[in-house]
């Protein structure tokens, strides 16, 4: 679904190798149905001094915007299930909820549908993502 409006970038805390690996294992790598633009991974990230939290890695998103200039906070969106990971930039941040047991809710779980309707709202009425409030994004209405 967010192929049709996004391009999309594979953010990992890990090293490429094993994104790469997860990636084959998942069918994505090498399948043309998936258009992944690039891999960022740990190595993109920076550390940073939070006062409650101490020494955390963030993924900020100045990294892309610095490279690619079509790319910018107002068309820009870190999704994650851990929230730290948009301390950089709050206003590009879009946390969902982790994927966890997946043997037991792969079934019930509908977080990236629900995921794909928003996005797919979001870029067909909304010029600046700086505009929306992305804590919010289940409930959103255009």
């Amino acid at each position: 679904e967010a192929y049709v409006h996004y391009d999309i970038v594979i953010w990992s805390a890990t090293s490429v190798k094993w994104i790469i690996e997860k990636m084959k294992l998942l069918g994505v790598q090498g399948n043309e149905n998936y258009k992944i633009l690039f891999y960022l991974d740990s190595n993109a990230m920076i550390s940073v001094h939070c006062p409650k939290r101490g020494v955390v890695d963030v993924k900020p998103l100045g990294v892309i915007w610095a490279k690619f200039d079509q790319y910018t906070s107002a068309n820009t969106l870190i999704i994650d299930d851990i929230k730290r990971n948009f301390l950089m930039n709050p206003k590009s941040g879009l946390r969902i909820k982790p994927f966890n047991n997946c043997h037991t809710n792969r079934s019930k779980d509908k977080e990236l549908l629900k995921l794909a309707t928003y996005l797919k709202n979001i870029a067909e009425n909304c010029d600046d993502f700086n505009k929306l409030n992305h804590r919010k994004w289940e409930s959103y209405l255009p």
